[in-house]
Order: C-alpha cells, then structure tokens, then sequence
C-alpha cells in the first residue's frame, strides 16, 4: 500500500511532506554539525548536541539540552519524531 502511495506523489511533494506540521529531532557529533549548522562555532567533541529539523531538512534549533529542542517544536506547532 505504501508503494502506491509513493508512485502518486511526486519527488516536490514528497520532499515537502509534513511541512510545516512535522520536525524531528536527532542527536549530532560535533564534527557533523558544520554540515548541517555551518554558522556554528567550534564545538566541544564531549558535549552531547540535540539538532531539530523541519520536515525537510531544514536545520531550526542546535542545543546541548534535548528538552529544549521539544520546546522549540512545540513553540512552532510541530509535531515532533525521533531520528536514532
């Protein structure tokens, strides 16, 4: 069923799916955040980073502290999903 559904939507809709609606929230090594928070300074390499992201990628919050990335999603209205 899911098959189906991927073959109706095309590659913009899918990558635009949950815009807006769904971010999920990931936990980053420091040498991964220059990718996806380029204006980051430096990191510590034994912090532990919590990253959210909207739905497609986009980078909206880098913290040290997981609760905080909930309350920014929360702040945004969007619904939250862990990525491990």
């Amino acid at each position: 069923m899911l098959k189906d559904v991927h073959a109706r939507l095309t590659q913009s809709e899918l990558a635009h799916l949950g815009a807006g609606e769904v971010g999920y929230i990931r936990k980053m090594r420091s040498e991964e955040v220059s990718r996806c928070f380029p204006e980051a300074p430096e990191i510590d390499p034994s912090l532990d980073l919590w990253a959210l992201f909207g739905a497609d990628g986009t980078p909206i919050l880098l913290t040290d502290n997981r609760s905080s990335t909930f309350f920014k999603a929360a702040e945004d209205d969007l619904k939250t999903v862990s990525l491990h």
